[in-house]
C-alpha cells in the first residue's frame, strides 16, 4: 500500500454524499481523515480521532468516513458501539438507510455481530462488510470468535474499527469501583485483540470528550496490571453545522438580548426528591395539577404543551412541513421511580384533559402563565409571529381533548429497540411525546424536536464525559425551537454543568489551537496553603474552577450578614482602601499588592452568607489571583493586581429576568475599564454597595468583589479538591 497516495472522493461516498447533501465542509472532513488513516500508523493506542462536539452529527460522519474508506481498499468496517442494543440498533438503521442502494446492490453486507449467521457464503464475504459491535464482553468474543473461527477469511481484509463515543478511556480521571476498572480492563485487552486479528487495520476514535486521551498520566496501573495511555496519532476536527446549538448557548451566554437567559428554569431540590418514590405524607397524587411540591414539573408539562401547539401553528401558518414534539424527564435511573413519574404524568394529564373536557376556564390561569413566559423568548426572535393568547387557549384545549399527549416510560433496552424509527432515532407517535427514563436515554439515543428537558441526576457523582452525554437539549436545534425550548433543573446542578462545560471548552479550545501538551496549567494548594502544579487525571471535576483570559469571576446569590454583624468589617475595609485614596480619585484601576488584595477578599467574604447552591469557591477565586499576579512576565509587576473601585452602588439582589439572583453587578463602562486594563495583570474589582432593602439586601452597606483575567495567560484549571487515588 501506499502511504502517499493522495485520495479522491471515490463512487460509494460520492454516492451517499449527494443523497445526504454533506455540506463541502462536512466532505473536506471526511476525506481529510481517511488520508490520515492510510497516511498514519494507527493502533488501539496510537488511533486516529474524529473530534466533535455532543449531539453534533458524528454519527453522519464516521458512516461517511466508511463510505470514502471502501472506496481506497478497506474492505471490512468493525463499529464499535456505546453497551445497549438501543444504541447498537440505532446505528445498525442508520447504517442501513445511508447504504441502502450499495446494499441492494449486493456490494455492501451490514450485521449486527449478535445475529450474524455462522454460514455465510463467500458471495457474502467478498462483498465490504461492516459490523457493528457493542464495547460489551461477549459481543467482543463474538466478533473475535467471526475472525479467527467461523470465518477465518476475514483476517486477509483490511479493515477499519471506528470506536464511537471513546470516552470510556478517561479511567485517569475519577474514582471508579473495582467492578468498573476490571470491566475496563476486559473490553480494552478484547479491543486490542481483535485488531492483532487482522492482516492490516487502521483505528479511529470518535468521540466529543477526548481529553482524558491527552491527559492521561505516562501510564496507569489496574490491579496490578500497567496499560500505555492512548495517544492520538492524529485529530481532525468535525465542522460545526449550520443550527448547532450547545454548551455555549446554555451555559455561556451573558447577552441580555439573547434568548439564552430565559431558557433555564430553577427546580428546588426537594421536587426532584418527590420524584424518587411514592410518599402520600409529602405529595398526593390526586394533588397533581394543584400541589406545589410538583410545581415545576406541572409548567414544565404545561410549557411543554403550549410551546408545542405554538410552534405547530407558526409551522402551519408558513406553509411549512409540520413537527411532532418531544419532552424528556431524567432524574433516576430505578425502573421503580420511573413507574412513579409515570404515574405522576398520567395524573397530570388525566386531570389536564378532564378539566379541557368539563372545565376549561379553570385551565386558563396556567395556560397564560406558560404563554406570558414563552411569549418574552418568542418576541426576542421573532417578533409578531407567536398567535394570539385566545388562540393558543383555545388551540390548547383541543390538543388536550384530542389526546395529542403521548407519555411513554423508556427504561428496558427491549423497549428502545421497539420504539426506534426507520432512521434509528425515538419514534415521536403523537404531535406530543413525553419520554420518562434513565441512562439508556442518555446515551446518544436521537430524539428529534426536543423543546422540554426536566433534568435531575446530580453531576457531582459522574464523570466530565457522561455528564456532557447527559446534556440532550443540545443538537441541531432552530431558533424558533429554542424560543420554546426550556430546560429544568436545581441550581446546584445548573452550577455544576456550567462549571464542566467551562472546563470542557478550555480543554477543547487548547486542544483546537495546538497547545494540549502545555496549554492549560492545573494548580492545587497543597496543606501548605501553596499553589502547586496537580496533575490532571487526579482533578474530581465537580471541584474545578476554569480561568480563561478575559473571564469574569464573581460570586452572586448571597445575603449579607445582619449591620451589627458585619459593619465593623466593612469599615475594616474602608480603612484599608482609604490608603489609597489619591489613586481612587482617578476613577482609573490602580495597583495593590497581592497579600492586601487577598486580605480584602477574605474579609468581603466573612461578610456575606451563601447556601450551598451558591457557594463561593473563595479559595479558588484567592487561587486564581495568586497564580495570575505571581506568574507575570514583567518581574517588576509580579505580585501585583489592578484593583477597580466604585462606590455608593445600588444593585440588585436579583435580576430582571424571572427574579434570578443577579450575576452582573457591574455596568457596562466598568467591565470595558476593566478588560482594557486587563492585558498581563488580574483586575479586582470592588463594588460597595448601599445594600437596600427594597433592593433585597439587609439595609447595610456591603463590598461586591470581581475579578477580571487577564488577556496573556494561559488556560488555568484549579482543583479545589483532588483525588487521593495513586
Amino acid at each position: 500500500m501506499n502511504k502517499a497516495a493522495i485520495l479522491k472522493t471515490g463512487n460509494m461516498y460520492e454516492t451517499i454524499s449527494q443523497k445526504r447533501d454533506d455540506s463541502v465542509e462536512l466532505q473536506n472532513c471526511i476525506v481529510d481523515t481517511v488520508n490520515k488513516l492510510i497516511e498514519n500508523d494507527t493502533s488501539v493506542n496510537r488511533p486516529g480521532m474524529l473530534l466533535g462536539r455532543i449531539q453534533s452529527g458524528k454519527t453522519r460522519a464516521f458512516i461517511g468516513i466508511i463510505a470514502q474508506a471502501f472506496d481506497h481498499d478497506y474492505d471490512l468496517a468493525i463499529i464499535l458501539t456505546k453497551g445497549t442494543k438501543a444504541l447498537a440498533r440505532q446505528t445498525y438503521m442508520r447504517l442501513l438507510e445511508d447504504f441502502k442502494d450499495f446494499v441492494e446492490d449486493d456490494l455492501v453486507q451490514i450485521f449486527d455481530i449478535m445475529h450474524t449467521p455462522e454460514n455465510l457464503p463467500r458471495y457474502v464475504l467478498e462483498q465490504k462488510i461492516i459490523m457493528v459491535v457493542k464495547k460489551e464482553t461477549n459481543n467482543l468474543k463474538r466478533i473475535i470468535k467471526a475472525l479467527t473461527e467461523t470465518y477465518p477469511d476475514l483476517k486477509d481484509k483490511k479493515l477499519l474499527i471506528v470506536d464511537d463515543e471513546a470516552d470510556f478511556a478517561s479511567i485517569g480521571f475519577n474514582k471508579k469501583t473495582k467492578e468498573d476498572t476490571l470491566e475496563l480492563k476486559k473490553i480494552a485487552s478484547q479491543i486490542d485483540s481483535l485488531r492483532t486479528e487482522v492482516a492490516v487495520s487502521d483505528f479511529l476514535q470518535v468521540t466529543a470528550t477526548p481529553y482524558s486521551l491527552y491527559l492521561q498520566p505516562d501510564e496507569i496501573e489496574i490491579s496490578g496490571d500497567v496499560f500505555k495511555p492512548i495517544r492520538p496519532a492524529f485529530t481532525v476536527l468535525l465542522p460545526m453545522f449550520k443550527g448547532y446549538v450547545g454548551g455555549d448557548f446554555y451555559f455561556s451566554s451573558d447577552d441580555k438580548s439573547s434568548i439564552a437567559p430565559l431558557i433555564y428554569e430553577e427546580v428546588l431540590p426537594e421536587e426532584v426528591e418527590v420524584l424518587k418514590k411514592e410518599d402520600r405524607r409529602v405529595f398526593k397524587l390526586e394533588d397533581a395539577l394543584t400541589s406545589k411540591k410538583i410545581a415545576s414539573l406541572r409548567m414544565a408539562v404545561i410549557n411543554f404543551i403550549v410551546g408545542a401547539y405554538i410552534r405547530r401553528e407558526q409551522l402551519s401558518k408558513n406553509n411549512q412541513k409540520n413537527k411532532k414534539y418531544s419532552f424528556i424527564i431524567h432524574t433516576e435511573q430505578g425502573k421503580a421511580a420511573h413507574a412513579w413519574q409515570e404515574r405522576i404524568f398520567q395524573n397530570i394529564k388525566d386531570a389536564l384533559v378532564e378539566y379541557a373536557i368539563n372545565f376549561p376556564d379553570l385551565l386558563e390561569p396556567l395556560i397564560k402563565a406558560s404563554y406570558d413566559d414563552l411569549l418574552k423568548s418568542l418576541t426576542l426572535i421573532n417578533p409578531g409571529d407567536t398567535p394570539d393568547f385566545s388562540t393558543v387557549f383555545n388551540g390548547v384545549i383541543e390538543y388536550l381533548k384530542k389526546d395529542y399527549l403521548m407519555i411513554t416510560k423508556v427504561n428496558s433496552e427491549t423497549e428502545v429497540e421497539q420504539l426506534l424509527d426507520a432512521n434509528g432515532q425515538l419514534k415521536l407517535v403523537t404531535p406530543l411525546n413525553i419520554f420518562i427514563g434513565g441512562q439508556i436515554l442518555d446515551r446518544g439515543i436521537t430524539i428529534d424536536n426536543l423543546i422540554g428537558f426536566y433534568y435531575g441526576r446530580r453531576p457531582n457523582k459522574f464523570q466530565q464525559d457522561t455528564v456532557l452525554q447527559h446534556s440532550r437539549m443540545y443538537g441541531n436545534r432552530s431558533m424558533e425551537d429554542i424560543a420554546v425550548t426550556r430546560f429544568y433543573t436545581p441550581i446546584h446542578i445548573y452550577e455544576n454543568m456550567k462549571r464542566i462545560h467551562a472546563f470542557d471548552n478550555a480543554l477543547r479550545e487548547a486542544f483546537e489551537e495546538g497547545a494540549h501538551d502545555a496549554g492549560v496549567v492545573f494548580i492545587q494548594k497543597d496543606a501548605k496553603n501553596r499553589i502547586i502544579p496537580c496533575s490532571p487525571n487526579k482533578i474530581l471535576l465537580t471541584t474545578t474552577t476554569t480561568i480563561k483570559p478575559l473571564k469574569r469571576m464573581v460570586p452572586y446569590g448571597f445575603q449579607t450578614g445582619y449591620k451589627s454583624y458585619i459593619s465593623k468589617t466593612i469599615d475594616k475595609i474602608d480603612t484599608i482602601l482609604k490608603e489609597y485614596e489619591p489613586q481612587l480619585s482617578s476613577k482609573d484601576p490602580f495597583y495593590v499588592d497581592l497579600e492586601t488584595a487577598k486580605i480584602i477578599i477574605d474579609e468581603i467574604y466573612s461578610t456575606l452568607n451563601f447556601s450551598i447552591e451558591h457557594e463561593w469557591d473563595v479559595n479558588a477565586f484567592k487561587a486564581s489571583i495568586e497564580y495570575l499576579s505571581k506568574n507575570i512576565k514583567n518581574e517588576n509587576e509580579r505580585g501585583k493586581v489592578w484593583c477597580l473601585i466604585r462606590t455608593n452602588r445600588n444593585s440588585s439582589r436579583y435580576s430582571e429576568i424571572r427574579q434570578r439572583f443577579l450575576d452582573v453587578p457591574e455596568s457596562e463602562d466598568i467591565a470595558q475599564l476593566a478588560r482594557k486594563y486587563a492585558v498581563d495583570i488580574p483586575v479586582l474589582v470592588l463594588l460597595r454597595q448601599n445594600g437596600k432593602e427594597e433592593s433585597g439586601w439587609k439595609g447595610t452597606p456591603f463590598w461586591w468583589p470581581l475579578m477580571f483575567a487577564p488577556v496573556n495567560m494561559q488556560t488555568v484549571i484549579f482543583a479545589n479538591e483532588v483525588s487521593e487515588e495513586e
